[in-house]
């Protein structure tokens, strides 16, 4: 069975929230690695689709205008 890639990441939550999702994992025999986990999985696929996120290719148009209006005011102050 091939392993997963997997990345260690640091976090600095809350100390009240960890210390509930310390709980939740361990009442559901779970760790807290794999809570975590979850908890991401669900806010990609279900919570930030719904929010108002800028679709990349707009993002992309937008930081190509500020660079050039940037160029722009370069040139003027010149």
């Amino acid at each position: 069975m091939a392993r997963k890639i997997r990345k260690q990441v640091g976090l600095n939550m809350r100390a009240t929230l960890y210390d509930d999702l310390t709980k939740l994992a361990k009442d559901n025999g779970q760790t807290t690695t794999y809570v975590l986990e979850q908890a991401a999985e669900h806010y990609i696929r279900f919570v930030a689709p719904t929010q108002n996120v800028v679709r990349p290719e707009i993002m992309a148009h937008v930081r190509r205008s500020v660079n050039k209006n940037r160029k722009l005011l370069q040139l003027l102050a010149e």
